[in-house]
């Protein structure tokens, strides 16, 4: 992103001044300015002289933030010569998924999981990193907000039994699974951001190393990490809705560039007449390519996926599906 001194010019409030205090917490660039602490940046800026004018700049740069999240024009031709030779589609191992998503969850694209708790959400990204991994001999790079990534459900996938012996071709391929799925716990935005710039590092640096190649992103769960930041007045607020889109627009950049398939999961909040609806609000519902809701009766290991959001599928279109705990 550019540098904080290209955008004085365009709003003075971004002064020499504002750029020292910036530079003094390690902020050089929007982007150095995007992934750091807002809450703790503007308690420094209390305690300063021109603390207002400060706080100003702050608010400034959060505006032309939220504004430039734009993706760039693309013809129609070069979307579509992009889907037919790049854009693949991967299975998530639920029949009843892949054919309400027409295949599976389809590269360059960002697929939402929206469900109450224990609606299955984790469970399908589970068994989606566990397919892509197995059919398709490729990495994926799972961020997990909430400790509930299980490498033992993993192993189920695979037909292994906690307690059963496994002949040396059966441990070979486990073996394989798990080192090609790999792991970080991210507990707020700002290391998600972190794990999210690393990894588009590294898809840079590998992409002429013939490395294995990362075919799926998840973020399991995307409401946990965005939540907390929302809410709030004045700059705090904006803050939040800008570091919301900038994590979306960063998640379909990566699919984009990199034709990856990215999966992230959202809770429900109560919504009119009693109904649920997606956490994150008007905002965010603009980001997905696509949104299934998943619910499920208590006792059941029968899950319901329906369409919310489709760019090919009619809205409202549900299948079945069944988990195994």
């Amino acid at each position: 992103m550019a540098p904080l001194k290209s955008l004085e010019q365009v709003c003075p409030l971004i002064d020499s001044n504002f750029q020292t205090f910036c530079a003094s917490h390690g902020i050089f660039t929007v982007e150095d300015f995007l992934i750091h602490d807002l809450y703790a940046l503007a308690a420094f800026a209390e305690q300063q002289p021109a603390s207002e004018k400060l706080k100003q700049g702050i608010t400034q740069i959060l505006s032309i933030i939220d504004a430039a999240e734009r993706q760039p024009w693309m013809n129609g031709l070069e979307l579509l010569e992009d889907a037919r030779e790049n854009k693949h589609i991967l299975s998530t191992g639920f029949e009843g998924i892949d054919v309400l998503l027409g295949g599976g969850l389809r590269e360059g694209q960002l697929t939402e999981i929206v469900g109450p708790s224990s609606s299955g959400k984790t469970q399908v990204c589970l068994r989606a990193a566990s397919n892509v991994s197995t059919n398709y001999k490729a990495k994926v790079f799972y961020l997990d907000s909430g400790n509930s990534f299980s490498p033992q459900r993993i192993s189920g996938f695979v037909n292994w039994k906690p307690g059963t012996a496994l002949d040396r071709t059966e441990q070979s391929m486990l073996q394989q699974v798990l080192s090609s799925i790999s792991c970080h716990s991210v507990f707020n935005i700002f290391t998600m951001f972190d794990a999210l710039h690393q990894l588009e590092f590294n898809l840079r640096s590998q992409m002429c190393k013939g490395h294995q190649r990362v075919q799926l992103l998840i973020v399991d769960s995307i409401s946990s990490l965005v939540t907390p930041i929302l809410g709030g007045s004045g700059s705090q607020g904006m803050q939040g809705h800008a570091l919301m889109i900038s994590a979306g627009t960063l998640l379909k950049k990566i699919a984009h560039e990199h034709n990856i398939a990215v999966l992230v999961t959202n809770h429900t909040v109560g919504g009119d007449r009693g109904t649920s609806k997606p956490a994150l609000g008007e905002s965010w519902k603009s980001v997905p390519h696509v949104r299934l809701q998943l619910s499920r009766d208590a006792g059941s290991n029968v899950c319901q996926a329906s369409i919310l959001k489709h760019s090919s599928m009619a809205s409202g279109t549900n299948a079945k599906f069944v988990i195994y705990e």
